[in-house]
């Protein structure tokens, strides 16, 4: 009889064993971290439209315009170094880059971000171009585990995809998962103030309104 309560005592503690052996399998924690296994890269890419211009006095058309309107917005939002106007080489060059140099800096584009240039007539059109940067992983669905068979307790191989998937669809601007955005300048008038109302004694935040209050809302308390 004690030799078999032994016996049940050794089994009962290498189960156990072996049960928390399989429930944290140290060497392989890093397959449990989705942005190892579907790390999100991030690539600049050259994005560009192709518009028709006659002459100054006659602009672009409706649908054009509205197309470089909204190309520079994008580039104003996530575009990266200076935008590009490349005009079809002939008397005309001068007065395309005059013009779209113009509307860019109306547009908010500083005049040190504005390239200009000129290509063969092959194609009458105006370019404008710009580098931004994409944030992309490995397609998802990679099902090639068995996972009837899961002794070793790793996750599977699609684990963490469609989560990374939507960090990188999303992402307002992907240069912010490579480094951080450079912090504003201090604001020197506000640090005058402050610091004036500080030697003086006075209160050194700024004044609230009633609506800025931050008091609790009665909605719904009885």
């Amino acid at each position: 009889m004690t030799n078999l309560t032994n016996v049940l005592r050794i089994a009962a503690i290498g189960a156990v064993l072996l049960a928390g052996s399989c429930a944290s399998p140290t060497d392989e924690l890093s397959m449990a971290d989705p942005a190892v296994n579907h790390p999100i890269a991030v690539e600049p890419h050259f994005a560009s439209i192709k518009v028709s211009f006659s002459a100054p006095e006659a602009g672009l058309m409706p649908d054009d315009a509205a197309r470089f309107e909204a190309f520079v917005a994008d580039y104003l939002s996530r575009g990266s170094g200076s935008i590009s106007v490349s005009a079809p080489q002939g008397a005309d060059a001068a007065a395309a880059l005059g013009y779209f140099g113009t509307r860019l800096f109306a547009m908010g584009v500083p005049r040190s971000r504005i390239l200009v240039g000129t290509h063969d007539t092959s194609d009458s059109r105006v370019e404008i171009g710009f580098i931004a940067y994409q944030a992309k992983t490995d397609p998802c669905g990679d099902w090639s585990d068995n996972v009837g068979l899961t002794y070793d307790n790793k996750p599977m191989r699609n684990f963490g995809c469609a989560v990374q998937q939507n960090i990188a669809a999303q992402v307002a601007d992907p240069r912010d998962l490579i480094e951080m955005r450079p912090t504003d300048p201090a604001d020197a008038v506000r640090r005058a103030t402050v610091i004036d109302n500080y030697e003086k004694g006075k209160v050194t935040a700024a004044e609230k309104s009633k609506a800025q209050s931050g008091s609790v809302s009665e909605v719904n308390k009885e």
